[in-house]
């Protein structure tokens, strides 16, 4: 049996998919029930408090580890899941980690999942760790401004990013958990091509067939709208990246090509499948 935490999540529900479809027993973790594929049994955790966890890890032999956007704050201590998984008897765990790790470590954030990524290799378990960079899904966050206005507002509109689609995240995660061979790996995780926000708005406007207008943010009115669903230090370590993003950020990775024998999904495929949260 497999344990997915955020099982609800752009990431987590089509890795719940695709585990399911390869005929494992899946368990999927969230604070709240959702709709889920048949045969998946369902338990509600928060994994800001690790024992909660304790009735979906009975009988596990893998853990998929999503932080949620709280868990990233310096007061969690993600570490204690790695070890009660370990005490579960779960033999695998693949963590979720950043690009960011790797490319500005001494963000308050990226100190904190490098510290992760290390209890993990400490662990004694079997690991793999996936490293994506920004996520097509992010996009999400404007449907409610399209849908009712026509408007895309984000900051840097014309600094741009490989963003990586979370079905292909899901599918590099799922190979992890299933297959040996990639234990011990560390898996950056990209889209195909470099987008800028006011590229991804066009993209949107072309799905439509409507007219879609964007509108720059300031900085400052960009992390006050991220805290709301974020602690502060991630805020400014993401904004960081897409205002002035490193040759590394920038660079495509052959990483997903490698796991998965295809190319990453464009930005536009992630579009044309989520359309309908834009109309």
């Amino acid at each position: 049996m497999i344990v997915v935490t955020g099982a609800t999540g752009n990431v987590g529900r089509p890795l719940t998919q695709a585990l399911t479809e390869a005929g494992e027993q899946v368990t999927a973790v969230s604070r709240h029930a959702a709709p889920l594929p048949d045969g998946v049994r369902h338990v509600a955790a928060d994994l800001a408090e690790p024992a909660s966890l304790t009735p979906a890890l009975d009988g596990a032999k893998a853990l998929f580890l999503l932080l949620s956007g709280d868990l990233h704050g310096p007061e969690a201590r993600p570490a204690d899941i790695i070890d009660l998984a370990a005490a579960s008897g779960v033999r695998r765990v693949v963590l979720l980690s950043s690009q960011g790790v790797t490319t500005r470590p001494l963000g308050p954030s990226r100190i904190a999942m490098r510290a992760l990524e290390d209890t993990l290799r400490g662990s004694g378990l079997d690991w793999a760790v996936v490293r994506p960079g920004g996520f097509a899904s992010n996009a999400l966050a404007w449907a409610e401004s399209v849908r009712t206005q026509g408007t895309v507002a984000a900051p840097f509109g014309d600094v741009g990013v490989p963003v990586i689609d979370p079905a292909d995240i899901a599918e590099v995660a799922a190979a992890c958990l299933l297959d040996e061979r990639h234990t011990g790996g560390v898996y950056e995780l990209t889209g195909p091509e470099v987008i800028t926000p006011r590229g991804q708005a066009e993209a949107i406007a072309a799905a439509l067939g409507s007219p879609v207008r964007f509108h720059e943010l300031t900085r400052d009115e960009a992390k006050a709208a991220m805290t709301r669903f974020v602690p502060a230090e991630l805020a400014d370590d993401t904004l960081d990246i897409i205002s002035a993003p490193t040759p590394a950020e920038l660079h495509i990775s052959p990483d997903v090509e490698r796991v998965l024998g295809r190319a990453p999904r464009p930005f536009a495929d992630w579009v044309a499948r989520n359309i309908a949260a834009f109309r």
